[in-house]
């Protein structure tokens, strides 16, 4: 007998005992029956005795389940959700070694084009706020085992930045730091420098593989890394998750329709509003950072915008780690945040939708098309009044969510750490889709669509979406230039009428990868896949509920299994074939074919698989991808001489601030510049602007805001013969203390002497100061 029943056995007697007791004038007295009289009960008391026996023998069974329910979670709290107990020692129990670092990976912001929108006129021509690279490292308290992800503010991570990031790492670390520990993340930024990938494609418009862009993203990224494992203490991990609400929209409806209405009523919206939040801490409780996954496309600022900047989800971690590094400077402090991207491929923050740019009415159509201009009249908006306006709405909405998910995190993650890395020929994979069906992927190659853009961005020449029959004049071009597609190709890919076919472009070196990562790093119950695209909110879905399956089936149930997306090599888009049916942009983008979404799916179960049986050793490695001998092809104007103009020297002021402001007001001052990227060998401990008020107690000047804060502009504008001008905005936020001002330029102008090589010499300029009151 169980001690719950030992325990409410004498009670029971003694109710009973009581039961045997007879009223009498209101009083209980026992039954005075003698050995041959009767006890007579009344009917009610009958009644009454029935009642009370049932009312305890329910009283008995709950309080047995009660005792059983607890007993079972007091035995399974090794592995449980809850927080766990703190030691005797006052410090809570660790159960990992952890690290986060951040380092700056912004490079040059002149002059670049920006990578994301494939416009090669939109180049960079100022700064907005930094880019930055954040590194968090999980270790086992032994530490047998590590795993690294790394969350940057770029467009994607190519092939090239990814194998440079771990030649470098093995250099310093050995084999600490592998291909199957360490996850690149982009964060999928649309306004930062391109010039960083090794195949064909991306040269077009990024004009080459330009160097400076390239270092200063692997050098981030090790740099990031570095400090982390620097500052490696024993702490905790704890997640958590919720809803994101008006924050996003699908930008191809019609797409999504595509896919089986049985499959798309089991979700209540067309895109995945969930944010999943890792909280880390050390264990003496002090906080050390966070990683969000949320699926949405950081391209609030638009394709007009010419400033280097980390788009909505960077404002969300600036905002964050304003708030937990008090009293720092932007990209200073302890704390790190990242907010990573997920399945963001059909998700847009523009949340007015698309509307026909000239005449305001609605293109919300299959082809996103105008009746007057068409297609590059179609452009989705909002929810601010311009695009700056809209990037804070949109992070600071972000950022709320994931201070509430990380204020009220209590679920604890515990367990071994694991990865699983292949590389996969995804040119050449053969797919089961069923017992008795098998199909493959195809060589890479762009659909008709692909050149349409998205209502997020516009392609040019009024190309439509949707486009599922190829054009007699553009096919005869692409012929005449690039060569005709085979007919394997065209087979492989219907219905896509393919506008490129880059997986059998080989000059001067292959367009598109054929060797891909698939990767799936496990943290105790969380699974984080690191996928090489941009997967549709659908596909996102179904890869996820095929990992989990995956997991549970080979006992490993319970597991939280989030996409990390833009991770180690970039192939575009992963659509569903349903989706791919309709030729739409991500489809057209969806590069190995219509079955791509079938090869990931089998081949991240694989990884699952291997991971929850522990036969991760077992799997092959794959054909390593190619590194190709690169010099500096580029297209981007070579550096000249810097000249100022007569009577003028560099830093001094052209146009001057006004002597008083209020506060939400701009500040602005221009000065005789240089080319910034003058100072991009020095752009992480190089400021091009700070903003700094006067201390009457210390009499000093002190700074408030530099180039990475979110309320600062730095605009270059370049003019003829090596001259150039400077301009700097300061938005005047609400909150800022009233007193005196100056805004300061820090530049390197470029001097070329005789035979003598050039060199860059550093100068600065100081604005009049200002006063700023109140409103």
């Amino acid at each position: 007998m169980r001690a719950a029943d030992k325990m409410l056995q004498p009670e029971a007697s003694q109710l009973l005992q009581l039961l045997s007791e007879r009223r009498s004038g209101g009083i209980f007295v026992p039954a005075m029956c003698g050995k041959r009289s009767k006890c007579y009960y009344s009917r009610l008391e009958v009644i009454l005795i029935i009642c009370l026996v049932l009312m305890i023998t329910v009283t008995v069974v709950l309080l047995v389940l009660h005792f059983l329910i607890t007993s079972h979670r007091n035995k399974s709290s090794s592995s449980s959700t809850t927080v766990a107990p703190s030691s005797s020692s006052g410090k809570a129990t660790a159960n990992y070694l952890l690290g986060v670092g951040r380092a700056d990976c912004t490079g040059p912001v002149a002059e670049i084009p920006l990578m994301g929108y494939a416009n090669p006129e939109q180049v960079g021509g100022g700064l907005l706020t930094r880019l930055y690279s954040r590194a968090f490292i999980v270790a086992d308290l032994d530490d047998s085992r590590r795993v690294v992800f790394v969350s940057a503010d770029i467009g994607m991570v190519s092939q090239r930045v990814r194998l440079e990031v771990l030649e470098k790492l093995k250099s310093k670390y050995g084999e600490l730091y592998r291909q199957d520990n360490v996850i690149l993340s982009g964060t999928h930024t649309h306004s930062g420098p391109g010039g960083y990938f090794q195949y064909t494609l991306f040269w077009i418009t990024s004009k080459g593989l330009i160097r400076p862009s390239l270092n200063a993203i692997v050098n981030g990224i090790v740099k990031s890394i570095d400090i982390a494992h620097q500052n490696m203490t024993r702490g905790r991990l704890f997640i958590n998750r919720g809803t994101v609400e008006n924050s996003q929209m699908n930008r191809s409806p019609f797409s999504y329709l595509e896919n089986p209405a049985s499959e798309r009523s089991r979700y209540s919206s067309n895109t995945d509003k969930e944010m999943v939040m890792l909280k880390m801490i050390d264990e003496d409780g002090q906080e050390l950072g966070l990683i969000s996954w949320f699926a949405v496309h950081p391209v609030s600022m638009n394709n007009t915008n010419r400033l280097v900047n980390s788009d909505n989800v960077g404002y969300a971690s600036y905002l964050f780690e304003q708030e937990k590094n008090k009293g720092m400077l932007p990209g200073e402090g302890s704390f790190v945040a990242a907010f990573a991207s997920s399945n963001l491929g059909d998700v847009s923050p523009n949340t007015k939708g698309p509307f026909c740019i000239n005449t305001g009415e609605s293109c919300n159509n299959p082809q996103s098309t105008c009746p007057v201009g068409g297609a590059t009249m179609c452009m989705a908006m909002g929810p601010g009044n311009d695009m700056f306006d809209s990037t804070r709405i949109i992070g600071q909405n972000i950022y709320l969510k994931a201070r509430e998910l990380y204020e009220e995190a209590s679920q604890e993650i515990t367990g071994p750490l694991s990865s699983a890395h292949q590389w996969v020929n995804m040119s050449d994979v053969s797919v089961e889709l069923n017992a008795t069906h098998t199909v493959k992927t195809c060589k890479p190659a762009l659909g008709y669509s692909f050149a349409a853009g998205t209502i997020d961005g516009v392609g040019a020449f009024n190309f439509t979406q949707g486009s599922v029959e190829g054009d007699p004049f553009w096919d005869g071009i692409r012929n005449q230039l690039l060569g005709e597609p085979s007919n394997e190709t065209k087979a492989c890919h219907k219905p896509k009428p393919i506008l490129f076919s880059t997986g059998e472009m080989t000059r001067p070196h292959p367009w598109h990868p054929d060797i891909v990562d698939v990767q799936i790093v496990a943290i105790g119950s969380l699974a984080i896949l690191a996928v090489p695209g941009e997967f549709t909110t659908m596909s996102g879905r179904r890869l996820r509920e095929a990992v989990k399956r995956e997991f549970d089936s080979h006992g490993t149930s319970q597991m939280d299994v989030v996409i990390a997306g833009l991770c180690n090599v970039y192939t575009h888009y992963i659509a569903t074939y349903e989706e791919y049916q309709a030729q739409r942009y991500e489809a057209a983008s969806t590069i190995y074919g219509p079955h791509t979404l079938s090869a990931y799916i089998q081949l991240y179960r694989g990884l699952a698989r291997a991971i929850a049986t522990n036969t991760v050793q077992d799997l092959p490695s794959g054909p390593e991808p190619p590194v190709f001998n690169i010099s500096n092809l580029t297209l981007v104007p070579s550096l000249i001489a810097d000249r100022a103009p007569a009577n003028k020297t560099f830093g001094d002021v052209l146009q001057e601030v006004r002597q008083q402001y209020r506060v939400t007001e701009v500040a602005e001052v221009t000065f005789v510049g240089a080319n910034p990227r003058n100072s991009a060998e020095n752009a992480t401990e190089h400021n091009f602007l700070t903003v700094e008020r006067y201390t009457n107690a210390s009499e000093s000047w002190q700074v408030v805001q530099n180039d990475a804060s979110w309320d600062t502009r730095f605009y270059w504008t370049k003019g003829l013969l090596g001259q150039s001008n400077v301009t700097v905005e300061w938005h005047i936020p609400r909150g800022t203390e009233p007193g005196i001002y100056r805004i300061r330029y820090f530049g390197h102008y470029r001097q070329k002497l005789s035979l003598s090589p050039a060199v860059s010499i550093a100068f600065e300029g100081t604005s009049s100061a200002f006063e700023i009151v109140a409103l």
